[in-house]
C-alpha cells in the first residue's frame, strides 16, 4: 500500500519542478527527445537483467550495459532512417498517396449518395487545387518543415544518447540522493513507469491492428477475388497510426474505407463493417493491455487528448496518454484517486 503521509515542502517542490519540466518539453518542442530517451532507458532496463545473470563483475557489467545501450541507439536510428526512406519511396510517399486517393475519390463519385457528393470535390484536379490553395495559405509553415524535420531527427538522436547514458549510470551505480534529488528521482521513476506501460502496450495494440488489417487486405479480400491498391501503405499507416490511442484507428480506418471505394461502394461498406467488428473485439483486448496497467478507459484518454490538443496542438495529442498516465500514477500514489 502507498504511503499517504502529508506532503512535505521537498516533495511539493519536486512536483512543481516536474510539472514545469513537462510543460517546457511541450512548449519548446522537446517531446521527441524525451520519448526517445525514455524508450532507450526502458529498453536497457528491460534487457539488463539478462546480463545480470551472467555478469557479476562491476566493470564487465558496465561495459556490457554500454554496448547494449549503443546497440539499441544504433538499431533505433536505423529504424528511423528506414521509416524516412519508406515515406520517400513510391510506396510510402505522401504526395503519391494523396494523388492516388484523389483518383480513387474521383472514380468513386458515381457510387456516392447525392448528399455526400455535395461535400466532395468534383474531380482529382479540384482536390489538387484545394491542396495547392492550402499550401499557399501556409507557405511559411511549409518552408520550415524540412528544418523542423532535421531538428526532430537531431533531437531524437540526442534524446536516445541521454537515455542510454542515464541507463548506464542507473544500472551500474548505487546512487545516494539528498532529499530534493530523491524526490525528483521518484518523479522520474513514475514518468518512466507511465511511459513504459503506455508505449509498450500501444505498440502491441498497433501490431495487432496491423496484423488484422493485413489478414483482411492480403487474405480475405483476395480470396473473394478483390485486390485493392495501396495495400502495403495501408498496413504501414495502420501500424503507425495505431501508436496513437483512440484517434489512430479513426485515421487508418478512414484511409482503408476510401481506398475500398475504388472497387465499389459495397466493398467500402464491407470494409467498414469488418473494421467495426474487429475494433469492437479489440476493445476487450485494449482494456486488458492498457486499462489494467493504468486503470484508464478510452473516454478518459480521449478527453485528455482533446484537452492537450487544444493547449499544445499535435504534440499535445501525442503526449496526452503518457502525461495522463503519469498524472494518474502520482495521484494514485498519494491516495487521491
Amino acid at each position: 500500500m502507498p504511503d499517504h503521509n502529508k506532503l512535505n515542502l521537498t516533495t511539493i517542490a519536486s512536483y512543481v519542478l516536474a510539472a514545469l519540466a513537462l510543460f517546457i518539453v511541450l512548449m519548446k518542442g522537446l517531446l521527441a527527445s524525451l520519448f526517445a530517451g525514455l524508450l532507450v532507458y526502458s529498453l536497457v532496463h528491460l534487457l539488463t537483467p539478462v546480463l545480470g545473470k551472467n555478469i557479476s563483475d562491476q566493470r564487465a557489467r558496465m561495459i556490457a550495459v554500454a554496448i547494449l545501450g549503443t546497440l539499441i541507439v544504433l538499431l533505433l536510428s536505423l529504424a528511423v532512417w528506414g521509416a524516412i526512406l519508406f515515406f520517400q519511396s513510391d510506396v510510402g510517399n505522401l504526395q503519391v498517396l494523396l494523388q492516388r486517393l484523389a483518383d480513387i475519390v474521383e472514380a468513386s463519385r458515381g457510387q456516392m449518395p447525392a448528399w455526400l457528393k455535395e461535400h466532395i470535390p468534383a474531380n482529382a484536379e479540384a482536390i489538387r487545387e484545394a491542396i495547392t490553395n492550402w499550401l499557399r495559405a501556409h507557405a511559411v509553415q511549409a518552408q520550415t518543415i524540412g528544418q523542423q524535420a532535421g531538428r526532430t531527427v537531431a533531437h531524437l538522436l540526442i534524446g536516445m544518447i541521454i537515455g542510454a547514458m542515464a541507463a548506464l549510470y542507473d544500472t551500474t551505480t548505487t546512487p545516494q540522493f539528498k532529499p530534493l534529488a530523491a524526490a525528483l528521482h521518484a518523479r522520474v521513476v513514475n514518468l518512466h513507469d507511465a511511459f513504459r506501460r503506455i508505449v509498450f502496450a500501444q505498440v502491441r495494440i498497433a501490431a495487432i491492428n496491423a496484423v488484422f488489417t493485413a489478414v483482411y487486405l492480403l487474405l480475405v479480400l483476395p480470396l473473394a477475388g478483390i485486390h485493392l491498391p495501396l495495400t502495403k501503405s495501408m498496413i504501414a499507416i495502420t501500424f503507425v497510426a495505431g501508436l496513437l490511442p483512440v484517434a489512430g484507428n479513426l485515421i487508418s480506418n478512414s484511409v482503408i474505407v476510401i481506398v475500398s471505394m475504388s472497387h465499389s461502394l459495397a466493398i467500402a461498406l464491407a470494409s467498414l463493417a469488418f473494421l467495426i467488428v474487429i475494433h469492437k473485439l479489440e476493445y476487450f483486448l485494449n482494456a486488458k493491455i492498457i486499462g489494467s496497467h493504468i486503470n484508464a478507459r478510452a473516454w478518459e484518454l480521449l478527453t485528455a487528448m482533446l484537452a492537450m490538443e487544444a493547449m499544445f496542438g499535435l504534440a499535445g495529442v501525442v503526449a496526452a496518454p503518457v502525461y495522463y498516465a503519469y498524472l494518474k500514477k502520482e495521484l494514485t500514489d498519494q491516495g487521491l484517486v
